[in-house]
């Protein structure tokens, strides 16, 4: 063995002799290996800026919010129900997670939280019923408990007592009052809070003009099935009742994800009553006919919707919109769009030759912003930035016609 180590080292001189010699020979050499080598480092700086550093597309960072507890779940689930069934969560089916099940998960920080179910009494009329909830709309928790309420009803949270022998929430039904009320002639069951008739004129909108009048008298105390008779004299009056379409009411949520909608009450329509005065010809047909009156028999309940407002742009996302010239104040929106568009790929295409981050069509129009626009992220930005403002005045807007229209 001895033999062979000597012979080994004696060519490995001569090999680095012989090295040294074709540099002294050719000293070109050594700055020409290394400007290749900056070559390579630079040409791996651009590769990196040409999206090749982002995240793998299919995988996604979410914050699960469980009792108070922040968990980082790193997933390639399509949407929030596939993330929780492969998690040990052991949720109940009383339990809420939001948003819903079928909601799909486009991007890195996206939030999904989870409300466990509580026991809440819910008192009507005196009774009691405890029910295991996690709703946050009083309404919707007497609802779960199996009552059936009017629109006029009204269901609050109030803080349970020792005293009641109630531990934890409950919930309050204010039940409404039935009144027979007879509307120029068309009968009618209406329901209220009022305590007495004027109080039930004021609250249903109906106002006494001249040759109006109303029994029993005004201050007569509301009681059920109370008969209210608004009359009008020597005039032709006919009624039609039409729904009244449910307001929405918009609650910004900081536990949601920006852009994340959930329903948390549904809505349900009203009833208003509208009457008119005829104007007949000699023979008594109808010439024409004039509003009256439009009255609210039963109030619409309103449909709530939360609306996330938090902001958790990821940093390698963020830097790439810095870099194209989107201000941060727009960054919410960009990455809204951007993520549903193409989850973030800048070579994402679809069947109809769309194409890169923000789908444009074709994505050679993306040409204008720079000749590196097939690959270069940056680049692709520019283009879709001119194109928000361009066609929809900023971000904003963009951002408002993409969550009517689900494209833009």
């Amino acid at each position: 063995m001895r033999p062979l180590r000597i012979k080994f080292k004696k060519r490995a001189k001569a090999a680095h002799a012989r090295s040294k010699r074709q540099i002294k020979e050719r000293p070109y050499i050594v700055p020409l290996f290394g400007l290749l080598l900056g070559f390579v480092i630079v040409g791996a700086a651009l590769l990196g800026g040409s999206g090749k550093t982002l995240r793998p597309s299919d995988a996604h960072v979410v914050f699960l919010f469980d009792k108070g507890d922040r968990i980082v779940v790193d997933t390639k689930a399509a949407t929030v129900g596939d993330m929780i069934n492969k998690l040990p969560l052991s949720l109940i089916a009383e339990d809420v997670v939001e948003p819903s099940l079928d909601t799909p998960i486009p991007e890195d920080n996206f939030r999904v939280n989870i409300y466990r179910a509580r026991p809440v009494t819910v008192i009507d009329n005196g009774n009691k019923t405890v029910t295991l909830t996690a709703q946050k709309s009083p309404r919707v928790v007497a609802q779960n408990a199996g009552l059936s309420l009017q629109s006029e009803d009204r269901a609050s949270f109030v803080p349970g007592s020792l005293s009641e022998g109630i531990i934890g929430e409950k919930v309050v039904v204010a039940r409404a009052t039935p009144v027979a009320l007879n509307l120029y002639g068309a009968q009618l069951t209406a329901y209220t809070q009022a305590k007495t008739v004027k109080e039930l004129l004021q609250e249903k909108q109906i106002e006494l003009s001249g040759g109006e009048s109303v029994q029993p008298e005004e201050n007569t105390p509301i009681t059920p099935n109370l008969p209210v008779f608004v009359l009008r004299k020597d005039a032709k009056i006919v009624t039609a009742e039409e729904p009244v379409a449910p307001p929405e009411q918009i609650v910004n949520d900081p536990t949601l994800s920006f852009g994340t909608t959930v329903v948390r009450q549904k809505g349900a329509p009203g009833k208003k009553l509208l009457t008119y005065i005829l104007q007949t010809d000699a023979a008594g047909k109808e010439v024409s006919r004039q509003i009256l009156h439009e009255i609210r028999l039963q109030e619409p309940v309103p449909q709530i919707t939360a609306r996330g407002s938090i902001v958790a742009v990821p940093g390698d996302k963020t830097g790439l919109m810095l870099a194209a010239g989107i201000a941060a104040s727009d960054h919410a929106y960009a990455n809204y769009i951007i993520s549903r568009e193409s989850n973030w790929r800048p070579s994402a295409k679809n069947a109809s030759g769309a194409y890169g981050l923000c789908q444009a069509l074709p994505g050679s129009k993306m040409a204008s912003a720079g000749s590196d626009w097939a690959t270069n992220p940056v680049t692709q930005l520019r283009w879709c930035s001119g194109y928000a403002k361009d066609r929809y005045g900023s971000w904003g807007g963009a951002y408002n016609f993409w969550q009517k229209n689900y494209y833009w």
